[in-house]
């Protein structure tokens, strides 16, 4: 966990996050804690269902804690991500609403900072493709403003000055993933969502073709609806059938936290190179982050993780030297097969969403409403249908039938 998250100090304290005891009966059950699933449950009680949501370990153990809080859809466009873009921009336009909300609903603010997104590049090859980056870009109808070194370093003078050049991407935003995390927390008592930790769901219940609750070692919990949204555990077996199993794996992320100081300086701007991406907290720590790592479910920080967060932040911001490591951690971003999110009902009674990789944070607005509709109205919203698990199994009839 991040160095001085609010849930971190609340756990110091011994405060009481979370219920000890689960109810027997809830609208909805909502099976993982994290961003996705709180923000969901807070979205869901909201509209006045009665929520009940399960952790298998701790609140926001698995990425949600662990991640940067990007909110970045021109920095994040690579080639093959056009299907994602209308929903990741989508998801953009109903955050200042979500942060609204929540800030109202916890008294907590989120660090929610506009300042946008550098993406630099040094040298001849970096240079090329970052032209190639600005071009799909542009193509996307996406703003990234091109900068030669010297504009680049003027907005940011703590860089080194072989910067070659660089993009701005105005509209991407960031928010501190731990304040998110504690208001989200906070709000969804304040709305009544029991919370229960170190309570994984061994089994589903289901009868008549539907599924009816869940079923914990501290008791089953009936319900009229269940979603899943354990991130990157979403795709285990053993709690759905192998007919509507789901392609979502753990890719490991290493992060650390640096602190800065008056004489080491820091940054004012999300900074992206080719290695890592580093952004400026209000709290004065910067976070450098992140690996990416195909291993399974091991978890820990590893050697060469850390010096290649280290190498890829000193290649571009020389002043990390003096810069005190305060943290390291790992993570798993939950990906599915295409890097992009899984929203779709699978049974009667059972919803998911889940699969959201590296945009998560980005992407909870949206996720959260959709959600709420589809539990509400029994439909996805215009901008969510292409999400759904369906999408892969037509990938593969076009790929047998090319």
């Amino acid at each position: 966990m991040p160095p001085n998250s609010p849930l971190n100090l609340r756990r110091t304290r011994g405060d009481a996050l979370t219920a000890a005891t689960v109810p027997a009966r809830s609208d909805v059950v909502v099976v993982g804690a994290g961003l996705i699933g709180l923000s969901a449950a807070w979205r869901l009680a909201q509209g006045g269902r009665t929520v009940t949501v399960l952790e298998r370990e701790t609140v926001g153990a698995g990425a949600s804690l662990a991640a940067t809080g990007m909110l970045a859809p021109a920095a994040e466009h690579e080639p093959g991500s056009d299907p994602l873009l209308p929903l990741a921009l989508e998801s953009l336009a109903r955050w200042p609403g979500f942060r609204d909300d929540l800030q109202a609903a916890s008294g907590l603010d989120i660090d929610y900072r506009e300042e946008g997104t550098l993406v630099l590049a040094i040298g001849r090859d970096e240079v090329e493709r970052l032209r190639f980056r600005h071009d799909l870009q542009t193509r996307s109808g996406l703003e990234a403003r091109w900068l030669s070194g010297p504009e680049v370093r003027a907005r940011e003078p703590g860089l080194r000055p072989g910067i070659s050049a660089g993009l701005h991407c105005a509209h991407d935003h960031q928010v501190d993933p731990s304040l998110v995390m504690a208001a989200l927390v906070r709000a969804c008592l304040g709305a009544g969502i029991t919370i229960v930790e170190a309570c994984p769901v061994e089994a589903l219940d289901w009868s008549g073709g539907r599924v009816t609750g869940v079923r914990t070692a501290r008791g089953a919990v009936r319900a009229d609806v269940v979603l899943l949204a354990s991130g990157a555990w979403s795709g285990q077996g053993g709690l759905l059938p192998e007919s509507l199993a789901l392609p979502v794996r753990p890719l490991r992320g290493q992060s650390l936290a640096l602190r800065t100081t008056a004489r080491t300086g820091t940054l004012s701007h999300m900074v992206w190179t080719e290695q890592v991406h580093m952004a400026p907290k209000g709290d004065g720590h910067l976070i450098v982050g992140a690996t990416v790592e195909d291993c399974g479910y091991v978890p820990g920080v590893t050697a060469g993780g850390l010096y290649a967060l280290l190498e890829g932040a000193r290649r571009v911001l020389p002043g990390i030297e003096e810069m005190a490591v305060e943290a390291l951690w790992s993570g798993f971003r939950p990906t599915s097969d295409d890097d992009a999110p899984i929203i779709d009902t699978l049974a009667p009674g059972l919803v998911v969403a889940t699969g959201h990789h590296r945009n998560g944070y980005l992407l909870a607005p949206a996720t959260a409403d959709a959600v709420a509709d589809l539990v509400g109205a029994g439909a996805l919203p215009g901008y969510a249908r292409a999400f759904g698990l369906a999408r892969f199994g037509q990938a593969a009839e076009r790929r047998a039938s090319a």
